[in-house]
């Protein structure tokens, strides 16, 4: 690793984002429909991110990405609580801290924009991301919240911030 900088995602960035995370959404077994996969942002994260209390990161290594993260407000949900989006590392660099740094940087910027908690949802067998979540703090809930879209992720988490 040369580097490594994580800055906020620029119209240039688009293509790799997207190539990124379906790649890891393919090698996941995520189903493409009721998930990220099927979002029509991800061809366009810049501007699906470039708006108020939404910001959305990149770590790139040498010009490639190799991992991505943001937050927005929950969707369909009244309440001051954002939600931990599109976070993916590359299975290249995982296990080396990357996706720590990702959370990092994401709930300091949720702080910044005077949210009170930030949510998520996940797949049941991503086990290595609840792992990195329950560090940061997040509890898992019995329901969901708001309303995403991704009703093919059945694993519901919260943070207070």
């Amino acid at each position: 690793m040369g580097d490594v900088v994580i800055r906020e995602i620029t119209r240039e960035d688009n293509k790799q984002v997207a190539v990124l995370i379906r790649e890891v959404l393919l090698e996941m077994g995520v189903p493409k429909v009721g998930s990220a996969y099927a979002d029509k942002a991800l061809d366009d994260m810049y501007s699906a991110y470039n708006n108020s209390k939404a910001a959305y990161f990149v770590i790139e290594d040498k010009g490639q990405i190799i991992g991505c993260a943001g937050l927005a407000q929950l969707e369909n949900y009244e309440g001051n609580i954002c939600e931990l989006q599109k976070m993916y590392v590359s299975p290249e660099v995982r296990g080396k801290g990357f996706g720590a740094q990702l959370i990092s940087v994401c709930l300091e910027k949720a702080k910044e924009f005077g949210f009170e908690q930030c949510y998520l949802e996940t797949m049941p067998y991503m086990k290595a991301a609840q792992k990195l979540y329950n560090k940061y703090g997040f509890e898992y809930l019995e329901e969901r919240m708001g309303d995403t879209g991704h009703y093919a992720c059945p694993v519901w988490m919260i943070k207070k911030l």
